[in-house]
């Protein structure tokens, strides 16, 4: 059974119709989607050629077929100068588009036509009539279509096929009915950030070819850290590919901050380094030990309760035993929200351990740290101001959309100095502004992708108080699934190994609904509900466990 309040449940075990939350079918809502494209087909073309000559509003619907379009005008010159000839996608390629010379007209019309595709998908990703996923298994996606690489180019026609194909079986992850994974949903203004970062295709290096978005992720680190409680939100952080990632940044600057000559001489000049997290904790803490020549025997797991939480007194228990066989305690890593089980580690506990043992304190919260913005549930993660470096991973819990996760480290300067490498060609100490606004130096990668602007867009659409609504709901419903199945008949909160594996290959077959499943230890294997989608209601819930019982009733 998963910790309450954890954003899911785990437990042994189609109707919607008449919901009066679903948004109406996808068809009619396919026709907004289709205006409003041509709407924006018609401003970028008014921009391009002027008022006089931009094209009329059109009415039109969109093709089933990609196969040709054809520009209108509303200009009333005779005869028309418009750039109104046919576009056919058939004798079209991707070299008659921008930069090509005379590359508007195709480029604004294929462009339109992929984004009626996306605004159709999106659409349907909320009617609650359409499946979550049209599973076929790899030999039959791989017989039915041609993925092959080719040495020519295929044209527009097919191109925009591709889009269509791609989509068509893709999951569904804003479904309201999919609670696979511990990111869902799809936020809208997230979803625009994400087009426009990738519009921009800039790298987030420097100040000099990312200035607004160097600063956004500044000022969107520094509140994060105000919110774990770090003092005027100082400190430091970044925004990496993940959360294995980030803790694995984590146990890099621990080691250095112990042992700063290993970044010179490398772990031959350091004694045997020891890390402990919770038996219950993310593989990413053993993948990082391994990728930093630590060793995945240097991680120490140590024991949880019955709910899935780190024991305190084992922990003490392995830092000492370590210490008498001559080895170094460098990193505690304890969890808030574990992958499993949703609990969270006792951090005030934790964080007197470390502090008499002068070991950093980490706290991975890349799954529960959306809990910081409830004041109704943020108390789960008392203790976690004491750390020295928390993950938090906002496209989770808080629905950004993938990758958005960050690493906040409370020392000041202590991630530069760990990782800066003085590239010259790149960090040149005579420029004309500000240096520290150059962050790439402090980052392991050096192309890194523009993850923050989602994160800032939302929280200014969505306030603070928007994503503290957000994750109340994902936990009333958490409690809303407990209540429902605790004294069900047929449900334990741990059912037969069997049976889990079962219905979920039924599950995806039908395509209705999603959750995950897995064992753990000596527990056989059970579903893992988790609650993260916004647009998830009741009527879902009750449609997931009516679900599981129909597919379910024959074993």
């Amino acid at each position: 059974m998963a910790t309450p309040g954890s954003g899911f449940w785990s437990f042994g075990s189609e109707d919607g119709s008449g919901d009066p939350e679903n948004p109406g079918t996808a068809r009619a809502w396919c026709q907004v989607a289709q205006k409003f494209t041509g709407g924006i087909g018609n401003k970028l073309c008014a921009l391009l050629y002027g008022d006089s000559e931009k094209p009329a509003e059109s009415g039109g619907s969109q093709p089933a077929r990609a196969t040709s379009r054809k520009a209108t005008c509303a200009c009333n010159q005779k005869p028309c100068s418009c750039p109104k000839a046919d576009v056919n996608y058939a004798f079209l390629h991707a070299t008659d588009l921008l930069p090509a010379c005379d590359g508007e007209r195709p480029t604004l019309a294929f462009l339109q036509d992929v984004m009626g595709i996306l605004l159709q998908y999106v659409v349907k990703s909320f009617d609650r009539s359409t499946k979550v996923i049209d599973f076929h298994y790899p030999n039959e996606l791989l017989q039915e279509y041609n993925w092959e690489l080719a040495d020519q180019p295929q044209n527009l026609e097919e191109i925009l096929m591709h889009c269509q194909t791609t989509l068509k079986y893709a999951i569904k992850t804003g479904h309201p009915r999919y609670f696979n994974q511990l990111s869902t949903g799809l936020d809208m203004v997230g979803l625009a950030a994400d087009w426009l970062t990738s519009t921009a295709n800039t790298n987030m290096f420097t100040y000099e070819i990312a200035p607004v978005f160097v600063l956004l992720e500044y000022v969107t680190l520094k509140k994060m850290r105000e919110i774990i409680g770090w003092p005027g939100g100082s400190g430091d952080g970044i925004f990496s590919p993940g959360g294995a990632i980030s803790n694995m940044y984590a146990m890099l600057i621990a080691r250095f901050k112990m042992f700063p000559e290993v970044k010179e001489k490398g772990m031959a000049a350091v004694p045997r380094l020891i890390a402990f997290t919770s038996e219950h904790s993310h593989f990413s803490l053993k993948k990082g030990a391994a990728a930093l020549g630590i060793g995945t025997d240097s991680v120490i797991l140590i024991k949880c309760d019955e709910r899935g939480k780190m024991i305190p007194s084992d922990l003490e228990r392995r830092i000492l035993e370590a210490k008498q066989k001559g080895f170094v305690p460098f990193l505690v890593s304890a969890t808030a929200g574990t992958t499993v089980y949703g609990a969270f580690d006792p951090l005030l506990a934790v964080a007197d351990i470390c502090k008499k043992y002068k070991i950093w304190m980490h706290v991975d919260a890349a799954w529960g740290g959306g809990l910081l913005m409830s004041r109704k549930h943020k108390w789960k993660l008392s203790g976690v101001e004491r750390a020295n470096s928390v993950t938090w991973n906002p496209h989770k819990m808080m629905g950004v959309p993938l990758q958005c996760s960050a690493l906040l480290v409370r020392e000041e300067g202590l991630m530069q100095s760990c990782n800066q490498m003085h590239a010259s060609y790149l960090f040149q100490q005579d420029k004309h502004y500000d240096l520290s606004y150059d962050t790439g130096d402090k980052a392991l990668q050096c192309g890194r992708h523009v993850d923050v602007f989602k994160l800032w867009l939302m929280w200014r659409a969505k306030g603070t108080t928007g994503f503290e609504a957000h994750i109340d709901k994902c936990l009333e419903l958490a409690e809303y699934l407990y209540n429902i199945i605790k004294n069900r008949e047929g449900y334990e909160m741990v059912f037969d190994g069997k049976v889990a594996p079962v219905i979920k290959a039924r599950m995806m077959e039908y395509g209705t609904t999603m959750v995950s499943y897995q064992p753990l230890g000596d527990k056989v294997n059970f579903f893992r509900m988790v609650i993260s989608n916004p647009a998830a209601t009741h009527q879902d819930i009750d449609f997931l466990i009516e679900e599981i019982e129909r597919l379910g009733q024959d074993l």
